[in-house]
């Protein structure tokens, strides 16, 4: 069994409820979607990783391992298409194990053993220059649920543009309220997009995401802090 890495790094993480945290990060080659705000446009293309296999990544993994560190993240690209060999890996080591995912398929992310904490980005609309439908958002949802029912940690992490109206998003919000089986389990992380310089009125703007989402879900506001402290 192997996989496309694109590469394996010891960094704090930077985004959502452990920020802060020393991990080591699994990024993976290969997304099945496109996001306008990507900033690993390298990892895209499954061609653009070499191909390894879950002993060789945990042997890369225990090189680097730190004291501080405590996890595993899986990010990419897009790690759920790669579940069995994440599960492998995780039968290899005692480190907590993280994914951070688009959730748009649900059944890959299903078949993940022993996840201790999910990142799962919801899609909107305005995150592509073309090609979204409704299926992203319906298996995103089926993705959440299917989560808090195996009683994993989730939390949702929403990106926002300079340029996102509140309409649209309170839309999305309130669609995600409607679907959910169980609100009270899960965190939402309203993201500005980086670089913050792109933003004029950041701060208005960051207040009124927040009220939204606080009709309906526990929110919290977080840039990616490893851009502004300047770390992978």
């Amino acid at each position: 069994m192997k996989a496309p890495i694109i590469e394996i790094f010891s960094s704090f993480q930077g985004e959502g409820l452990l920020i802060g945290q020393r991990q080591i990060f699994v990024r993976f080659a290969g997304c099945n979607l496109n996001c306008s705000y990507c900033d690993t446009k390298n990892s895209l293309s499954e061609d653009k990783g070499v191909l390894m296999t879950p002993e060789e990544v945990v042997s890369k993994i225990n090189d680097i391992l730190t004291p501080d560190c405590h996890c595993i993240s899986f990010t990419g690209g897009e790690p759920s298409l790669y579940p069995d060999f994440i599960s492998e890996v995780s039968r290899l080591t005692d480190l907590n194990i993280m994914l951070e995912t688009n959730g748009t398929l649900p059944d890959n992310i299903n078949r993940i053993e022993n996840l201790d904490m999910v990142s799962l980005d919801i899609k909107l609309k305005e995150h592509f220059d073309s090609d979204f439908n409704d299926d992203i958002f319906l298996n995103e949802i089926k993705s959440l649920n299917l989560l808090i029912l195996k009683s994993i940690n989730v939390y949702c992490k929403i990106v926002i543009l300079p340029w996102l109206k509140i309409e649209s998003f309170e839309e999305v919000i309130k669609k995600i309220d409607s679907e959910i089986i169980d609100k009270n389990d899960v965190h939402f992380i309203i993201q500005p997009s980086s670089p913050l310089i792109d933003w004029t009125v950041i701060s208005s703007c960051l207040f009124e995401y927040s009220e939204v989402v606080g009709k309906y879900f526990n929110v919290s506001t977080i840039p990616q802090i490893h851009k502004i402290l300047d770390v992978e």
